[in-house]
């Protein structure tokens, strides 16, 4: 770019006398040569930083890693996307646990309505919503399965009540009825044991909570969950177009016995 500025440089000034044009191409010169140096020195700066750090590097001191321009003589080539293999019923347990901490958790209120909730799972692409109030508290958990299923249909009969009025909180599994899971445990499990624990249980969800330290022992926070949907399609079985608990069952049942 600097040898194109130059050249329009002394286009404009054709008719000037020789020894500016001289001047000028050797100003020009001078400043290629000035920015070559400086890249020279930038690049041979930037190789010290990178070569100088070391694993105690002062917190907050950031340097940049060592680079260079792209060679036209070599060739870029892209990756093969490689298909993940399923995970197998030894692989540790937190392979198929949502992680709270990695992951929002996707939240409702219990006062809104069981249409809303269904289309805040369409829209976020999840099964499960945690129920909380305003501090962020959890008192339970909703799925589309308790949506789509026969529960609201009951509820709205029980009550007397049309079935566009039933409301979160009427078909939620309240916090104390959930299956909990000591992450510390699920730390050392494997897929299959939790597996076994729901399918114990005969429940679709667990919550893996620890202790917060230095809080009550009734505080406790969530730190992940499990969905037998998403240990199952993580297990390689074809998702199921009707949530049936008995029949994912089966099938990772079938897994375990081939």
């Amino acid at each position: 770019m600097d040898d194109q500025v130059s050249g329009d440089h002394r286009g404009a000034i054709a008719g000037a006398p020789s020894d500016l044009s001289d001047a000028t191409a050797h100003d020009a010169g001078h400043k290629d040569h000035f920015l070559k140096l400086m890249f020279f020195q930038a690049h041979h700066r930037t190789r010290e930083l990178y070569e100088s750090q070391h694993p105690d590097q002062t917190a907050g001191k950031y340097f940049p890693l060592r680079h260079s321009k792209a060679d036209p003589g070599h060739r870029y080539n892209l990756p093969v996307p490689s298909t993940l293999a399923p995970v197998q019923l030894n692989s540790p347990a937190t392979e198929v646990m949502t992680d709270l901490r990695r992951v929002s958790a996707v939240t409702i209120d219990r006062d809104t309505s069981i249409d809303e909730a269904n289309q805040t799972m369409i829209a976020r692409g999840v099964r499960a919503l945690f129920v909380v109030d305003q501090a962020h508290q959890m008192f339970g958990i909703i799925t589309s399965t308790d949506i789509l299923g026969e529960r609201p249909i009951q509820f709205a009969r029980e009550r007397g009540v049309r079935r566009g009025e039933v409301v979160v909180r009427d078909i939620m599994t309240p916090a104390d009825r959930l299956e909990i899971l000591d992450f510390h445990d699920v730390q050392r499990a494997r897929v299959g044991d939790v597996v076994a624990t729901l399918r114990l249980a005969g429940r679709h969800h667990a919550l893996a909570v620890e202790a917060i330290k230095g809080a009550p022992n009734s505080e406790l926070t969530v730190r992940g969950i499990f969905s037998l949907t998403q240990i199952a399609r993580q297990l390689g079985i074809p998702p199921q177009p009707i949530h049936d608990i008995a029949r994912t069952f089966a099938e990772i049942e079938a897994v375990i016995a081939s």
